[in-house]
C-alpha cells in the first residue's frame, strides 16, 4: 500500500462523494464506490492502518493488532427493510467484520463490529441459504451481534 496519510484523501473522498450522489440522482443507481469511502471513513474514524489493494480477508489492521474485514451500506430514506451486509468469507484470514452504515450523503452514521466466533456462529447457523452460502447476513442482524463502536455525534 502506497504510503501516505489518511487525512491528505479528505478532498479526494469528498469529490468521489459528490460524483457518487450526482450519478445516484441522474441513474437511481449506486456508482459502486461505497464500500471504498467506507473503507477510508472507518480507517479515520477508528485510527486503523489500511491494508494494501486485494488484501484477501482483511481492509485494516487496527494498533492492537486485530485484522478487520470492513463492510459499508448506505442506508436511503427509501430503503426497504432486510439490506444485507457484502459477503463475509469465513475461508479468508481476519479477526473481526466492521459494519460502517452511511447515509444517502455517505456521511458516516455509526460504526459496528463483531469478533470472528460470533459471526461464524450466525452465518453457520441452519436455515438460511444467503446466510450459509454467501455470508450475507441483515444489517439489523449483525447490528444485534456487534458492539457500537463509533456514532456520529447528534
Amino acid at each position: 500500500m502506497p504510503d501516505f496519510n489518511l487525512s491528505t484523501l479528505r478532498g479526494t473522498i469528498e469529490a468521489a462523494k459528490a460524483v457518487a450522489r450526482r450519478y445516484r440522482q441522474l441513474t437511481g443507481k449506486p456508482l459502486g464506490i461505497t464500500g471504498e469511502i467506507g473503507e477510508i471513513l472507518a480507517a479515520q474514524l477508528l485510527g486503523l492502518t489500511l491494508s494494501g489493494a486485494r488484501q484477501a480477508g482483511y481492509d485494516a489492521v487496527a494498533s492492537d493488532g486485530r485484522r478487520i474485514q470492513i463492510k459499508s451500506r448506505c442506508i436511503l430514506p427509501d430503503a426497504k427493510p432486510g439490506q444485507r451486509v457484502g459477503s463475509i468469507r469465513l475461508d479468508h484470514e481476519w479477526d473481526t467484520v466492521a459494519l460502517i452504515l452511511m447515509d444517502q450523503d455517505f456521511e458516516p452514521l455509526e460504526i459496528y463490529e463483531a469478533p470472528r466466533v460470533v459471526v461464524e456462529r450466525e452465518i453457520l447457523k441452519p436455515g438460511s441459504r444467503a446466510r450459509n452460502e454467501r455470508g450475507a447476513l441483515a444489517v439489523s442482524k449483525f447490528k444485534s451481534i456487534a458492539e457500537l463502536r463509533w456514532e456520529r455525534p447528534r
